[in-house]
């Protein structure tokens, strides 16, 4: 009997590609920028198995493409890259890495509050460019995170990640949320309000809320006028949740005082984008899990979803 085939479109740790070895042919797409359309479409009409990354359309095409197709895998929590309920109605299998990147994101997103918040980037560039002639009590002055209050757009795991840390730093936490986390609240010391409030009284806005039809383009120019004038905005979940003109116009016109952002409507983003031409930007090229550890976790999760749909038993970590 055969070995199932397996398509991987992009490089993945070696520790995944091995397990799925043992139970499959593998073929890993070797390229530096995501698979071509068409290699895509090539390779799922002979795949058992995809594992996929979030840069890969998977829409009704490939999905009709892959007629022996019985699992994609895709290495993110998020899943908004793939056609959900047409793989349902078809019978393929979707999964996803949750929890396992939590952490990782968490991190990188308290980073990016306290980076845009103290202009680390900007200091360190005033200093390496020679700019630096002597010390005055103004320059590149920012705002604290220690004391401010903290308002986090969706309260899921990464966010009660961020709350914790936020506890660390003395801050007061508030969230919004589709559903109140009242577990939440008792365990973190977090409060809930509606999300007009929150814009209003938080220093630092978080955005960490899945995309779907109902968040796409939950923050535009009503939500960043609500705003404190000091405030800081940070997005560390997918760009299309945020209107990125109506960003440009209230970081242009100082109606909130920064940014940072790790996510873009578009990706990978222009060099000419305009939110990469102002100072009080701190932008990174979507790496909110870019652990090692947690990557090779994700990976691993991947492979072993498409190992248990193979072997005929239920995936881990299903979507549908």
């Amino acid at each position: 009997m055969s070995k199932p085939y397996v398509f991987i479109t992009m490089k993945i740790p070696d520790e995944a590609i091995e397990k799925l070895s043992e139970v499959a042919h593998v073929s890993v797409w070797e390229g530096d920028s995501p698979v071509s359309r068409q290699r895509l479409l090539d390779e799922v009409q002979k795949a058992d198995a995809l594992l996929c990354m979030l840069t890969d359309s998977i829409d009704q095409q490939i999905l009709d493409n892959g007629t022996h197709l019985k699992i994609v895998a895709n290495m993110a929590v998020g899943y908004d890259n793939i056609a959900i309920p047409y793989a349902a109605e078809k019978g393929i299998v979707v999964t996803n890495t949750p929890e396992v990147l939590s952490e990782a994101t968490a991190d990188l997103t308290f980073a990016l509050m306290l980076t845009t918040a103290r202009r680390i980037v900007e200091a360190s560039s005033f200093l390496r460019n020679g700019e630096w002639t002597s010390w005055s009590p103004l320059l590149l002055a920012g705002q604290d995170v220690y004391d401010a209050t903290l308002g986090i757009i969706g309260m899921g795991r990464i966010g009660e990640g961020v709350a914790r840390r936020a506890k660390g730093f003395d801050m007061r936490v508030l969230y919004y949320n589709r559903t109140r986390k009242k577990h939440a609240e008792e365990r973190l010391g977090v409060e809930y309000c509606e999300l007009d409030s929150l814009l209003k009284e938080a220093d630092f806005v978080v955005v960490l809320t899945p995309l779907t039809s109902e968040t796409k383009g939950l923050i535009s120019t009503n939500q960043f006028k609500a705003m404190k004038k000091n405030a800081i905005f940070i997005n560390t979940s997918r760009g299309a949740v945020v209107d990125e003109e109506a960003l440009y116009q209230a970081l242009l016109e100082k109606e909130i005082w920064g940014a940072g952002l790790d996510v873009f409507q578009q990706e990978p983003v222009s060099t000419e984008h305009p939110l990469l031409q102002l100072p009080n930007v701190v932008t990174l090229p979507h790496i909110g899990s870019a652990s090692i550890k947690t990557r090779t976790e994700m990976a691993l999760l991947a492979a072993e979803n498409i190992i248990a749909v193979l072997q005929n038993k239920k995936p881990i970590t299903p979507v549908c």
